[in-house]
Order: C-alpha cells, then sequence, then structure tokens
C-alpha cells in the first residue's frame, strides 16, 4: 500500500460514511498545461452519487461528472507522476480533518493530517441541481454592527449585491489558495487595502479561521478614520481574534511579509502599487480588482489596422483597460507568479467587475525553479511598441527594483 491509496482509501471512506467535504489536486507539474487544478465534491446525478470534477484552467473552468469508483480512479491518474496531466499536491476535506497528500517529481510519497474544528456530523451528497450553498451563515454578530443584516440577523435587502460578491469572492479566494498549496500547519498573513467597510476583511477571517482551524493575522487597511474605528469595534465585540484594522494606504502601510494580499477597486496606478507591494513582501496569492485605467490611455496611439476602432472614445478606453491589465499579469508572470484575468461577478452585482488573480510558483524561502523572464517581458516590450506606450507603473516598479538589486549585489 502507498501513501496515493492510503488517500483514495480515505476519500471513499468519507464518501461512504458521509463525512466527504472536498478535494482539490493542484500543482500541474506538466509547466506547458493549461490545467492549473481540478475541485472534486459529492453529488447527486440522476438518481446517483457521482464525483463533480470542476477542472480550472487558465481562462474557463471545465465541469465533468463521474460515478463514485471512476472518479476516485480518475482522481488517481491526475495524481500520477508519469502521467499527464499530472499533479503533486491533494487536499481532502473530511469531516474534522484536513489531509494533504504530496508526491515528489521522483514519486516520493508523504501523507500529513491536521485536524479542522468543524462539525464532524455526516455531509449529505447534494443534487446536481442544488441550491447553491453560502460559504458563510447571516448569523455572524458582526453583520448587525456592519449593517449586513437585521438585528434579527435578516440579509438587508439593499446589501443583497453585496452579499453576491462576498460569497463570490471566498469561492475564488478558496480556488486561488488551494492552487499556492498554502500549508495548514504555517502562519497565515492576509492584508485588504482599500477595506472600507469591513464586510469582505470580516468575511475573509471568518471563513478561513473556519477552514484552517487555526487564528490567522488578518489587517484591514483604511484611510478613514471613522470606518477603521467601526470595525475594530465589531471585531471586539465579536472576539474576532487576530482581526485589526489600521488607518492608512498603499503609501503608508507596507507589511514586511504577507501572504495573502487583497486590494480592490485601487484607482489606477494604486492597483499596481498594490501588486508591487504585495511581490516585495513576498505574498503567495495577490488579490486586485483594477479601477479607473487612466495611465496609458493618452499614451496610445492607433496602429493602422486599429484607427478606425480607436477613434471612438468608448473604445479608446475599453482597449486601454485590457491592454493595462493584459500588461500587469505579464509582468506578474516574470517575476514568477502564475496570473489571470476573468470576470469576477457579473455585472448586474457590480461594474467593477474584473479581477486579477496570481499565485506564486513557489514557497518563499524555497529554492525557486527555473524561471525565464523572457518571454514575459518580450511580450510586454511587443504590446508597448504597438501601442507607441512610453511606459507602465508596474513596469517602472518591478524593473526599477530589479535594476536597484543588481546595482546593490555589484
Amino acid at each position: 500500500m502507498t501513501r496515493l491509496d492510503d488517500f483514495l482509501g480515505l476519500a471513499r471512506r468519507g464518501i461512504d460514511d458521509g463525512t466527504f467535504r472536498s478535494l482539490v489536486v493542484s500543482k500541474n507539474r506538466r509547466s506547458g498545461d493549461a490545467l492549473q487544478s481540478v475541485r472534486l465534491r459529492l453529488i447527486e446525478h440522476r438518481g446517483d452519487r457521482a464525483l463533480s470534477f470542476v477542472q480550472r484552467h487558465a481562462t474557463r473552468d471545465v465541469t465533468v461528472n463521474h460515478p463514485v469508483q471512476a472518479g476516485l480512479d480518475a482522481l488517481g491518474a491526475l495524481l500520477d507522476p508519469d502521467a499527464s496531466p499530472s499533479f503533486a499536491h491533494a487536499t481532502l476535506h473530511a469531516g474534522a480533518d484536513e489531509w494533504q497528500l504530496r508526491i515528489s517529481r521522483k514519486g516520493r510519497q508523504s501523507l500529513v493530517r491536521s485536524a479542522r474544528p468543524l462539525d464532524a456530523a455526516p455531509v449529505a451528497s447534494t443534487p446536481h441541481d442544488r441550491t447553491k450553498q453560502r460559504a458563510l451563515s447571516l448569523d455572524l454578530p458582526f453583520w448587525i454592527d456592519l449593517g449586513l443584516t437585521d438585528v434579527e440577523h435578516r440579509l438587508v435587502p439593499s446589501m443583497a449585491r453585496k452579499w453576491k460578491q462576498i460569497d463570490k469572492f471566498l469561492e475564488v479566494l478558496d480556488g486561488a489558495l488551494d492552487e499556492a498549496g498554502l500549508d495548514a500547519a504555517q502562519p497565515l498573513r492576509i492584508v485588504d487595502f482599500g477595506s472600507g467597510k469591513g464586510y469582505l476583511t470580516f468575511a475573509v477571517h471568518a471563513h478561513l479561521q473556519s477552514r484552517f482551524g487555526r487564528t490567522l493575522q488578518v489587517t484591514g487597511v483604511e484611510l478613514r478614520p471613522d470606518l477603521v474605528d467601526l470595525c475594530n469595534r465589531a471585531a471586539e465585540r465579536s472576539h474576532c481574534e487576530g482581526l485589526h484594522f489600521v488607518q492608512g494606504d498603499l503609501r503608508s502601510h507596507e507589511p514586511e511579509a504577507v501572504d495573502v494580499m487583497i486590494a480592490l477597486h485601487a484607482c489606477d496606478t494604486a492597483t499596481d502599487h498594490a501588486i508591487a507591494l504585495g511581490w516585495r513582501a513576498g505574498a503567495r496569492v495577490l488579490v486586485c480588482s483594477p479601477c479607473c485605467h487612466k495611465e496609458l490611455r493618452p499614451q496610445m496611439t492607433s496602429p493602422r489596422p486599429l484607427k478606425a476602432l480607436l477613434r471612438h472614445g468608448i473604445h479608446l478606453g475599453q482597449e486601454a483597460e485590457m491592454v493595462t491589465d493584459s500588461l500587469r499579469v505579464l509582468l506578474l508572470e516574470s517575476v514568477g507568479y502564475a496570473a489571470k484575468v476573468f470576470e469576477f461577478v457579473s455585472l448586474e452585482h457590480t461594474s467593477k467587475n474584473k479581477m486579477i488573480l496570481a499565485t506564486r510558483r513557489h514557497a518563499v524561502g524555497t529554492p525557486a525553479p527555473p524561471h525565464d523572464a523572457g518571454p514575459a517581458l518580450a511580450q510586454v516590450d511587443e504590446l508597448k511598441a504597438f501601442y507607441g506606450i512610453r511606459e507602465q507603473c508596474l513596469e517602472r516598479l518591478i524593473r526599477g527594483r530589479a535594476a536597484a538589486s543588481v546595482t546593490s549585489r555589484e
């Protein structure tokens, strides 16, 4: 019996006794493969239990359903070092336990268990067309202080869109943490810039404390002192250990180390400063929702094939937005992140619905795998030349730090 066999047996046991919650495979060994991770959940499909595989690619998700045994066989194949695709890491949540399986390129296997303070009562499989379950309960006391619910913990109607955004964000964050392969036994430091009234910051703290089963360091950074005071009072009343809020912004608050950096709706180049700050602090996960793409628009010329398109101001603005965020992704890739741009929630819920999500390809403090920044930077140069762009803020921050690092070594 191998550790992989033990892991598959634990998954099977969780399915049989009703304690199976979720299973994620991550860290694809095949660098050229677009498949980034696979999340498994137990469903009811056509009257029988099945394993639903949500395959996360760079630009889309694909769902495939398997009968239970066929699904476990497919899971074993995904973890085979000689297969393609081949994943090195798998995490099983079953009852109150979290099991992490790691398989090296040479086939060495390790299986680690950690307890999670969750209700270990059996979890029934859910219908394929089930009503979506929210990640958090509306009964949490801080929602009343923040105005999301009334005193009887009923959702305030005007906050329905905010609640939708919170729920979707936690889903995105869970996937990113799985891809980053964060160790549940290590400290987890999270910084949320522009935290505002704290809806998202409180939600992240509550959700991840439940997921990892321990106190986290979650900091909300907000420029308005009245909101900082409101959130700190709410955190104290609700006994949210490890959660606090500070007055400041990207210019005044720079943590030495952070695991997850969040910056939603940072205006124009503030998004670039947030990304650079997270990169300098060694963040494993960067989550940004850009806003107000102003920097490149006045610089952009209209290449001949696009003159008729870009003579319209609205098209030029949309093109500047796409070019800006494409450059940001390429620059993140040049410093060792896997990054993508996607729609966060539909436009009916918010007009600011684009998100940049980046996960570091290797753990801080561990030897980085061979990484060639050249191809990504070459594409940056090509885009700038095509549109006549002279400079871009994130490029200046990244290349400036790299040049300073070389100078200091000399």
